[in-house]
C-alpha cells in the first residue's frame, strides 16, 4: 500500500511537471499575413506556436495558450528568414582591404566578421554560406554563433578558396618574396596536389569546398576572367569533394571555366557571369544551383566608375569591374528564362555587410516576380545548402527563424531592404 502511494505520488509529481514543461519556452506568434512557404499562398490571421527553438504547429486564427508569450506581428507580414548562399564576413571592400593579409590576424579578422555578422542577422537573413576566407577565423566565427556565443546567420563555411597557384584565391600583385611568405594554403597544381588541398580543407572542417574555377575581378592580376584549371584537376577535386560528402562550388565567371566545371560534375556556380546556352543545359543536367551575386556586380562597377576608385581598386581591378560587373543583370535573366535553379547570394563583403536585400529588386529587375525572388532566398537556398529539413520554409519541426516586415513584398520588393522583426531559433534579435 505505501509502495502503491509513493508510486501514485511520484506519477502525479511527474504529470504536473509535463504540465508545466508543456507552457515552459512556449511563444506564440500572430501573423497578420503569412507566407509560411514562399511560393504558395499567403495565409491570412494565424497563429505560429513555438517550442523552443523550433515551429510546434500553426492554426488559423490568433489563439492564447495559457503561459505562452505573445508576439502581435497582426499587422505584419511574416516570412521565413531569409537565406545568403554567398557572403564574406571576415571583410568588407574599401581603402586599404588588400593589405589585410599584412595588418590583420586570424583573431582580428574574426572580431571585423562578428560585426558583420550581426548586420547581416539584423537584415533578415537568418542562414548564410561563408566561401572564402581566413580558415581559422571563418571556423571560430561559425563556432561561436552555434554555440550561442555571438549572433549572426547560422553559417557553413568553405574556408580558403581551392585555387590554382597564382590564380583568383592565391595571392597577387605584390614583392615576390613577400607572395612567397603568404601564398594561399590551398594552392594547388596537378590533380594529386588538389586532392590534398580538399581533404586537408575537410579535415580542418570545411562544410563545403569552393574553388576558383575562373580568374576573378578582383584579384590585382591581368589574368583575365576565363578558366584557370585544368580537366584533371577538376576532375580530382570534385571527386575527392564527393567521396568524402561535400558538395563543390565554383567561383566561375568565364564561360570556358563555368563549362568545364559542370562537365567535370560540379554541384553550384557562384557568379556565371558568361554562361551560355550550353551552360544552362549543363546545371539543368546536373541539377546544380547558380547563386547569381548580381549586387556584387553592380557595386564593383559603381565604385570603378566612381572618384573614390582609385583609394579602393587597383588598375587591374578597376578594368576588370567595368567590363564584368555590368554583364550580371542579363545572365540572372538568361539563367532564369532558361529554367536555371537560382539560390540567392549576395558575395556581401564586396557589397556592405547588412544591404543583402538589395539582391532582391535586381532579380526582379532581371525579371523575376517578387515571389520568385523570395523563393531563391528560402526554398532554394535551404536545399543548396543542404540544410532544407531545418529551414527555408515555416512548418512544424523547423527552426523558428522568422522575420516580418510593415509592407507586403509581394507588392514591393523593396520593402525587404528594412526588416521590422528577427527571430532566430525562437528568439528574438529585433522586433
Amino acid at each position: 500500500m505505501i509502495r502503491f502511494a509513493l508510486g501514485a505520488a511520484l506519477a502525479a509529481l511527474t504529470a504536473g511537471m509535463a504540465v508545466a514543461d508543456d507552457h515552459d519556452d512556449l511563444t506564440v506568434i500572430h501573423a497578420g499575413q503569412l507566407l509560411a512557404v514562399p511560393g504558395e499562398a499567403v495565409l491570412e490571421n494565424h497563429s505560429i506556436i513555438i517550442r523552443g527553438e523550433r515551429i510546434d504547429r500553426i492554426e488559423a486564427g490568433f489563439v492564447t495558450p495559457d503561459g505562452a508569450e505573445i508576439v502581435d506581428l497582426s499587422d505584419d507580414f511574416v516570412m521565413p528568414g531569409f537565406i545568403d548562399s554567398h557572403v564574406h564576413l571576415l571583410t568588407e571592400l574599401g581603402p586599404g582591404r588588400r593589405f589585410n593579409h599584412f595588418t590583420m590576424s586570424s583573431a582580428d579578422l574574426a572580431f571585423d566578421g562578428a560585426v558583420h555578422a550581426e548586420r547581416t542577422l539584423m537584415a533578415g537573413f537568418t542562414a548564410a554560406q561563408d566561401v572564402g576566407g581566413d580558415f581559422e577565423a571563418i571556423r571560430a566565427l561559425r563556432d561561436a554563433i552555434r554555440s550561442g556565443d555571438v549572433p549572426g546567420p547560422r553559417l557553413r563555411i568553405s574556408g580558403t578558396s581551392v585555387t590554382p597557384t597564382g590564380g583568383h584565391g592565391d595571392i597577387n600583385g605584390f614583392a615576390l618574396d613577400v607572395m612567397h611568405d603568404f601564398e594561399s594554403p590551398t594552392a594547388c597544381d596537378g590533380p594529386a596536389n588538389c586532392r590534398e588541398a580538399v581533404r586537408t580543407l575537410i579535415r580542418g572542417g570545411s562544410d563545403v569546398i569552393k574553388i576558383t574555377a575562373t580568374g576573378g575581378v578582383l584579384s590585382d592580376t591581368a589574368a583575365g576572367v576565363e578558366r584557370q584549371f585544368f580537366n584533371d584537376e577538376l576532375a580530382s577535386i570534385v571527386e575527392a569533394a564527393h567521396m568524402m560528402g561535400r558538395r563543390v562550388t565554383a567561383h566561375a565567371h568565364g564561360v570556358t571555366g563555368i563549362n568545364a566545371f559542370l562537365e567535370a560534375g560540379g554541384d553550384s556556380i557562384e557568379h556565371g557571369t558568361y554562361l551560355d546556352d550550353r551552360s544552362i543545359r549543363l546545371m539543368r543536367r546536373n541539377n546544380a544551383y547558380l547563386v547569381p551575386t548580381v549586387l556584387a556586380g553592380v557595386t564593383v562597377a559603381e565604385i570603378a566608375a566612381s572618384p573614390e576608385a582609385a583609394n579602393v581598386m587597383t588598375a587591374n581591378q578597376r578594368d576588370k569591374s567595368l567590363s564584368v560587373g555590368p554583364q550580371m543583370l542579363d545572365m540572372v535573366r538568361r539563367a532564369h528564362e532558361g529554367g536555371v535553379t537560382i539560390a540567392f547570394g549576395t558575395d556581401s563583403g564586396v557589397s556592405r555587410h547588412g544591404d543583402n536585400a538589395r539582391e532582391f529588386e535586381l532579380y526582379v529587375e532581371a525579371g523575376m516576380t517578387p515571389m520568385e525572388a523570395i523563393v531563391t532566398a528560402t526554398i532554394n537556398a535551404s536545399t543548396h545548402l543542404q540544410m532544407e529539413d531545418d529551414i527555408g520554409t515555416l512548418e512544424p519541426g523547423k527552426y523558428a527563424d522568422i522575420i516580418a516586415v510593415d509592407g507586403n513584398p509581394l507588392d514591393d520588393i523593396s520593402e525587404l531592404r528594412d526588416i521590422d522583426f528577427v527571430m532566430q531559433g525562437g528568439e528574438v534579435y529585433k522586433d
